[in-house]
C-alpha cells in the first residue's frame, strides 16, 4: 500500500506479455472466432476474438480488486475452454503466473503442487467440484459471467507495478525424479518467443481450426492455445468424453469442421483399432488438413496404417521439452517411405539451435555418430522452481563457448544426424540403464520388439526384484486382426538381433497400454500390472 493508503495502480502489460500478444487479433479482426466450444446442452457456442478480450477484461478487473502483486502464482483448474484462456490471460496480464491443472489430477498430487508453488488464490471452472483446498490458499471460480470469490486471498503487500517480458507467465508442474512434481518456470519472453518461431514454419493460417486434445496442466494443451490463438486461427477444445470414445471423437471433428489436430500419437490408437472406416470418411471430406503429433515416438506401423486411410492429409513430427515448450516442427513424408526407420526432428524452429554434444563435451559433426542435444534458444525456461540444483544440472554454459557466459539447455535426450544435418531422435540418455554391467538404451530393445510383425507398440522397462538382480520386462500390444504374438517367437526374434542382456526376460502382452492423464504410456500403472 502507498503512504496515503491508496493502492498501486493496476501493473500494466509489456509489448511481449502472453495477453497482448495472443488478443492481437482481436484489434485486427474482433469477430473471427477465437475458441468454438459445446456447451452444457451439447449445443456449439463461438466466441470471438472480442468476446473473448471482454471475458479476459472483466477477470481482470475482478483479480485486480483481490490485490495480488505481480509474481503471485495462481492455480487455474479446468478442463480447456474459452473460459480458461480468459482466465489464463487475465492472469497474463496482471503478471500473475498460472499454474494449470485438470480435474482429472488426483488430490493428492494437486495438494503436492499448492505445497511447492504456494499459491495466493486457486480458481476453478463454475462446473468444478475439487474441495479440501488448504485454508491459506484463497479460492474462487469463474465462467462466462466473471469471478465468484469464495475465500479472499490473504491480504498481499503490491511492490511491483510492471510486468516485463522476464516476468513468469506460468509454471507447468511435470513428474520429477525425487517422486514430487517439478515445477517449469516460463516467462513471457520465452512463450513469445518461441510461438514466433512457430509461426515461420506457416502450418497454419487464421482460417484454421485446430483441435487439442491435451489436458490443461499437459504443456501441449498450452501449445494448442498459443499456437491457434496467435496465428488469429480458432481453438477447438475437444471434451474428454468425446476424446476417449473414437466415434465421438471422429463426429466432433466433423462437427466443428476442424482442420488440423495436435495430440500425443496414442490419441490415434483406438481410432485405428475401431473406427478405421470413419476415420477414412474424415479424410475423404478434404477439410481435416493436417495432423501434429508430439510428446512421444509415433510406432511407425500405427503412423503407416493412419497416412494409408488419410492419403491427403499432410503431418507435423512436433519435438522439444516443457522447458522450451518445442524445439521443433518437422514434415513427414505422407506416404512414409518403406525404408524410413526413425522419423526426423530436423532442425529447430526459427531462433532455435539444437546441437549435438559427444560424451567428451566436444561438437559432433558427422552424420550418424550419436551425442546428446543441447539447446540455443530464447525459449529458455527461467528454471525449476524452487530448485536451483536442478536448474544448474541443465541451465549450463555454451560448451562451444563457455568464456560467453551463454546458457544453453541440457536435454537430456540423445540424438543423431543426417546427411543434411537433420537429427533423428534415439531416445533419453537417462533411459540407458546397466544390466549385468552392460549399458542397455530401452529405446533400442523397443525398436527391436516393434519390427516383429503384428507388434504395434512396444515399451522396455527395468523393474526391481526383492534380493536379486532387476528384470528387463517387455510390454507389447498387437494388431486385433491377427493372431496374438507368441511370446517364444518374439524372444527368439530379440535374441536373433540383440545380445542376451538387452533380450527381454519378461514380455506381456496387453490390449493397450495405460495412460497418464496427459496422454502418455503410464509406466507406474505398468510396474503394477507386472506385479500382480
Amino acid at each position: 500500500m502507498s503512504p496515503n493508503g491508496a493502492r498501486p495502480a493496476r501493473a500494466h502489460a509489456s509489448v511481449d506479455n502472453l495477453r497482448t500478444y495472443l488478443l492481437a487479433a482481436a484489434r485486427t479482426a474482433p469477430d473471427r472466432p477465437a475458441v468454438v466450444r459445446t456447451t452444457a446442452d451439447g449445443d456449439l457456442e463461438t466466441v470471438t476474438y472480442r468476446e473473448l478480450e471482454r471475458r479476459t477484461d472483466r477477470l481482470v478487473d475482478a483479480l485486480d480488486a483481490l490485490g495480488l502483486d505481480v509474481g503471485d502464482r495462481v492455480v487455474l483448474e479446468s478442463d480447456t475452454d474459452a473460459d480458461a484462456v480468459a482466465a489464463l490471460l487475465a492472469c497474463a496480464t496482471l503478471g500473475l503466473p498460472f499454474v494449470p491443472a485438470s480435474p482429472e489430477v488426483p488430490d493428492e498430487r494437486l495438494l503436492s503442487v499448492i505445497d511447492s508453488a504456494t499459491p495466493a488464490l486457486y480458481l476453478q471452472a463454475e462446473s468444478g467440484r475439487r474441495t479440501g483446498i488448504p485454508e491459506s490458499v484463497g479460492t474462487a471460480r469463474f465462467g462466462p459471467g466473471g469471478l465468484t470469490v469464495e475465500r479472499p486471498p490473504t491480504p498481499r503487500v503490491r511492490r511491483r507495478r510492471a510486468v516485463t517480458p522476464l516476468d513468469t507467465a506460468y509454471i507447468t508442474f511435470t513428474s520429477g525424479t525425487t517422486g514430487r512434481p517439478k515445477g517449469v518456470v516460463m516467462s513471457h519472453r520465452g512463450v513469445v518467443s518461441f510461438l514466433r518461431g512457430a509461426q515461420a514454419a506457416e502450418l497454419i493460417t487464421a482460417e484454421d481450426r485446430v483441435a487439442g486434445t491435451s489436458p490443461l496442466q499437459f504443456d501441449f494443451a498450452l501449445f494448442d492455445i498459443g499456437f491457434s490463438l496467435s496465428h488469429g486461427a480458432a481453438l477447438v477444445p475437444v471434451p474428454r468424453d468425446r476424446l476417449n470414445w473414437p466415434r465421438r471423437f471422429l463426429s466432433y471433428l466433423r462437427m466443428t469442421g476442424v482442420t488440423q489436430v495436435d495430440g500425443v500419437p496414442s490419441a490415434w490408437r483406438s481410432v485405428l483399432r475401431h473406427e478405421s472406416e470413419l476415420l477414412a470418411e474424415l479424410g475423404q471430406e478434404g477439410t481435416l488438413r493436417r495432423i501434429l503429433f508430439s510428446g512421444e515416438a509415433f510406432p511407425l506401423d500405427e503412423l503407416r496404417q493412419l497416412q494409408d486411410l488419410l492419403p491427403k492429409v499432410h503431418f507435423t513430427n512436433g519435438y522439444g521439452a516443457t522447458e522450451t515448450m518445442a524445439s521443433s516442427i518437422t514434415d513427414v513424408p505422407n506416404p512414409l517411405p518403406p525404408e524410413t526407420e526413425r522419423l526426423s526432428i530436423g532442425y529447430g524452429v526459427a531462433g532455435t539451435e539444437m546441437t549435438l554434444i559427444g560424451p567428451d563435451g566436444s561438437l559432433v559433426d558427422r552424420p550418424g555418430v550419436l551425442g546428446e542435444i543441447y539447446l540455443r534458444t530464447p525459449s529458455l525456461f527461467s528454471g525449476y522452481w524452487n530448485d536451483a540444483e536442478a536448474t544448474r544440472a541443465v541451465l549450463v554454459p555454451d560448451p562451444l563457448h563457455p568464456e560467453s557466459g551463454q546458457l544453453v539447455f541440457r536435454t537430456g535426450d540423445l540424438a543423431s544426424m543426417g546427411a543434411d544435418g537433420e537429427l533423428y531422435f534415439h531416445g533419453r540418455a537417462d533411459s540407458q540403464v546397466q544390466i549385468r554391467g552392460n549399458r542397455v538404451e530401452l529405446g533400442e530393445v523397443e525398436r527391436r520388439i516393434g519390427g516383429f510383425e503384428g507388434i504395434t507398440g512396444a515399451v522396455a522397462m527395468i523393474l526391481p526384484r526383492v534380493d536379486d538382480d532387476p528384470v528387463l520386462h517387455a510390454f507389447v500390444t498387437s494388431d486385433p486382426d491377427r493372431p496374438t504374438p507368441a511370446v517364444k517367437e518374439v524372444i527368439a526374434f530379440c535374441r536373433s538381433a540383440l545380445p542376451g542382456y538387452m533380450v527381454p526376460h519378461l514380455l506381456h502382452v496387453v490390449d493397450e497400454f495405460p495412460l497418464t492423464v496427459n496422454g502418455k504410456v503410464d509406466r507406474a500403472a505398468l510396474t503394477a500390472l507386472a506385479a500382480s
